[in-house]
This record gives C-alpha cells, sequence and structure tokens, in this order.
C-alpha cells in the first residue's frame, strides 16, 4: 500500500458526500430493512403496522417519512417490554441471534443506563474497525507508529472495540487504559515511546498537570507526534484545541461523535463524516423530531441509520448529539461532509430562554487560563433544561492568583459569557486542585436536585 495515499480506502473514500453514493446507499439500505423484516420481531411488527415494504421503499425521504427514529426512550420503552432482560430486548432488534453476538460494547452511561452495542467480529473489524482506519490514516498513523491508548477498556466501544479497529492500521498498541491512572499511564509511555495519544482530551489535559509532578518533565517531551481525541467534546474547542496542541507540541485530532474524524487542516473544520457506505446520517428537530433539510449550516439531532453490519445495526437511531453539518469542501481538499458538535441534547440548559451547552461556556472559560484552571463544575439545583437565573458555576482559581483580586476575576469572566453566550453566570471559587479530576470523562454537572430526592 502506498504510504502516502490520501485515503484509507481508495475505491470508496473518493466518491463521499457525492451523487455517486446515493444508488449505493440506498440499495444497501433496501438489504438492510429486508434482514431485519426477517430477523428482528420487533421490526416484522413494526413493519408490517406500517404497512412498509422495504423492498418498495425508493428514496430517503420516504425511508425518513415512513419509519419512526429509534432513541433512548424506545430502548427502555421495549426494554420494559421484555421484563427488563436486555439480552432478550437485543434480540428484537437486530437481524441475527443474539447466539452469534461476539461482543458487547456499551456507552459510558454518564447520563443513565449504558445503551448497549451488540457486535459480532465483523461489525468490530469491518464496520467500526473500518472507521477507525480511515480516520486514523486521515490523521497520519501509520504502520510504524505506536499508538498510547488511554480510552477506558471496560466494556465502552471506546474501549476494546476501538483499540483493535486501529490494528487494521498495522499499529503497534500499547493498551494501558484510563483505568491505570495518571502515574502508570505516564511510566508507560517513558518506557516504550508511543508516538499517538488516543483518549480523552480531558485526561490529556489533566496530563499537563500530572507530567512535571509525576515524572518531572512537561508533556511536550513525552514523544507525541499526534493527539487522537473523543468520548466527549474537547478537541474540536478552539481554546481546548489551542491549549493542548500547545502543551503537547503536535496536531489534535477530534473522533466519534458519529463515524467522524477531524482533518489536519490549521484551524479546526469540524469531523469529516467517513462512512457513507456504512450508515445514513440525517438532522432532525431536536423537539418535534421533524426531518431537517441537509444543507451547508444545518443543525439538528443526529441519526443514524446502519447500511452494512450484523449485530451492532441501528435504524434512524439517536444518539442524543446535537450536530452542525457543513456540505461545502473542506479546506483540506478530504472528501466528506463535515459535522461539528453542538452539545448533547440531554446537556443542553435554557437560561431566560437562552440555550447553552457545557462546550459553549468551557469554551469561554479556557480564555482566561492560566487565571484559572479551566476546571469547572455547573450547579443545577433543578433537573435541566430549565435554569433559575443565574447559572452557577463552580470555577478553581489559577495557581498564584490572590484572593482579592477573584471578585474582578469572577466579573470579567460573566461579562464574557454575558457579550458570548448572552447569560451572565454566577462565579463560585474553588481552590486550585480542589475539584475531582476524572481519567475518563470529564466531570460538568453538580447535580444539587439529585441530592434532594
Amino acid at each position: 500500500m502506498a504510504q502516502e495515499r490520501p485515503y484509507w480506502d481508495m475505491e470508496m473514500e473518493p466518491k463521499f458526500n457525492s451523487p455517486d453514493m446515493v444508488p449505493i446507499q440506498l440499495n444497501r439500505l433496501k438489504t438492510m430493512l429486508g434482514r431485519l423484516n426477517a430477523g428482528a420481531p420487533f421490526y416484522t411488527r413494526l413493519f408490517d403496522e406500517n404497512k412498509i415494504d422495504p423492498e418498495k421503499i425508493n428514496s430517503f425521504e420516504e425511508f425518513k417519512e415512513k419509519v419512526p427514529l429509534f432513541n433512548k426512550a424506545s430502548l427502555l420503552e421495549l426494554l420494559n417490554e421484555c421484563g427488563g432482560d436486555v439480552i432478550k430486548t437485543i434480540d428484537q432488534i437486530i437481524p441475527i441471534s443474539v447466539d452469534d453476538l461476539d461482543w458487547f460494547a456499551t456507552t459510558t452511561g454518564t447520563t443513565g443506563v449504558p445503551t448497549p452495542y451488540p457486535m459480532t467480529n465483523n461489525d468490530v473489524h469491518n464496520i467500526w474497525g473500518e472507521v477507525m482506519a480511515r480516520g486514523g490514516w486521515r490523521a497520519g498513523v501509520r504502520r510504524d507508529d505506536r499508538i498510547l491508548f488511554c480510552f477506558a477498556l471496560s466494556m465502552v466501544i471506546a474501549g476494546v472495540p476501538t483499540l483493535m479497529g486501529f490494528q487494521k492500521l498495522g499499529v503497534t498498541m500499547l493498551p494501558v487504559g484510563a483505568e491505570a491512572k495518571s502515574e502508570r499511564i505516564l511510566m508507560m509511555q517513558s518506557l516504550f515511546r508511543g508516538t499517538i495519544y488516543t483518549g480523552t482530551p480531558s485526561l490529556a489535559e489533566y496530563l499537563i498537570e500530572q507530567a512535571p509532578k509525576l515524572i518531572g518533565k512537561p508533556v511536550g517531551e513525552l514523544g507525541f507526534r499526534a493527539l487522537v481525541c473523543g468520548g466527549e467534546p474537547g478537541a474540536g474547542i478552539p481554546e481546548v484545541k489551542e491549549k493542548l496542541e500547545s502543551a503537547y507540541g503536535c496536531r489534535i485530532f477530534d473522533a466519534g461523535a458519529g463515524f467522524g474524524c477531524s482533518c489536519d487542516h490549521e484551524d479546526y473544520q469540524g469531523m469529516h463524516w467517513l462512512g457513507d457506505d456504512l450508515a445514513f446520517y440525517e438532522l432532525v428537530d431536536p423537539e418535534t423530531k421533524a426531518p431537517i433539510p441537509f444543507e451547508n449550516g444545518a443543525q439538528g439531532e443526529a441519526l443514524f441509520t446502519s447500511l452494512m453490519g450484523d449485530g451492532w445495526v441501528m435504524v434512524r437511531q439517536s444518539m442524543g448529539d446535537i450536530h452542525q453539518v457543513f456540505t461545502e469542501p473542506c479546506p483540506c481538499g478530504r472528501t466528506g461532509f463535515r459535522y461539528k458538535v453542538i452539545g448533547r441534547a440531554d446537556d443542553m440548559l435554557k437560561v431566560k430562554g437562552v440555550m447553552v451547552y457545557p462546550s459553549h461556556i468551557k469554551g469561554v472559560i479556557q480564555e482566561f487560563i492560566p487565571r484559572v484552571s479551566g476546571e469547572i463544575r455547573i450547579i443545577l439545583d433543578e433537573k435541566p433544561p430549565r435554569v433559575v437565573p443565574p447559572l452557577k458555576i463552580r470555577m478553581e482559581y489559577g495557581e498564584g492568583v490572590a484572593e482579592d483580586a477573584l471578585e474582578a476575576l469572577g466579573n470579567e469572566i460573566a461579562d464574557a459569557m454575558s457579550r458570548r453566550l448572552k447569560i451572565h453566570p454566577e462565579i463560585i471559587w474553588a481552590a486550585p486542585g480542589s475539584l475531582e479530576r476524572s481519567h475518563y470523562k470529564g466531570q460538568t454537572f453538580e447535580k444539587r436536585y439529585e441530592e434532594k430526592k
């Protein structure tokens, strides 16, 4: 294989986001719906009740009109119908028997019960693994790289399935895992000299603090030539991106929230969708669930429909993420429409009618580093999305900042948020290092309303 070719899959990737993909996608959609009709009882009933003949669906517009979406609420409803039996539930919605599965992965479950990802070896290697290879290739990962793997390895899809997927590139894996904690992660990197870091951006940020304390040198001396981050917002937030690239002295790539990975353009362009042949992507209104026209700048809740696969099969399924899409050509020259994660539907807050997401708040706060550490907690006295103003934010001030300077600093930050986000929060100061850090996903909320139960 030519090491400098632009794409991992030179046959399929050049066609992304072009009219050439439409007949491929529609043919694969019909085949998948036929398989579900024959082998997944939930969809057999659904198609029968709605008088849907998979063979007669002739456009994606007709598909969106006739087939309802499936989200976490749908899964919980089906789970209740199955008496709480997860295995029985999954057997209802996949085109193969659960006895033919090879793996179970899940989401992290940070917003509730983890969503299961039932997978066969085909799913791991040729669906998820193919996306990892395509994204890794565009990020410059090659056969002679060593990947320090710092995502959690315990059941989550970002763990073992992602590790196995990256191996399609022929790289050497260093599977230390987030569970190992900072000291061991840094020790393993010192010993085996990984060239690529993969893990959450919040862990990468935390290592900036920990490396001088634990191994006596900054992260910029660890030897990474790229960071491939995912699992949460961060790598796509300009201020966080700048902080990480400056500290590590290398480029950072954003991956996830679908089949995507950002490109190597100096300015963040969003994540290129790398799965036109593997899954159909659409946007719907987060509240009404009505389809949103797929055009440059459109924003909505992202839905995915599997075009290939065995156990890990989605049909108009939502992961709860709000995306903005960009269909115009990317200045990097690579194919694939792009999407930016605006936030999670579950994390959206409404303050006096203004919608705001944690990623927006963190973006403003990053501008004030090092006068603040960047670690925050958004305090919620009532269940979101509605917030009775002012929005309370607990925030660490930076090392060396005098306490008599905090009032003025808080006013400065609140004024910046008022200009940028149209909210005027109450800043509650915390001492440097007092807010608990996580080696998994960064903590965002302090949910006081749960203490009232």
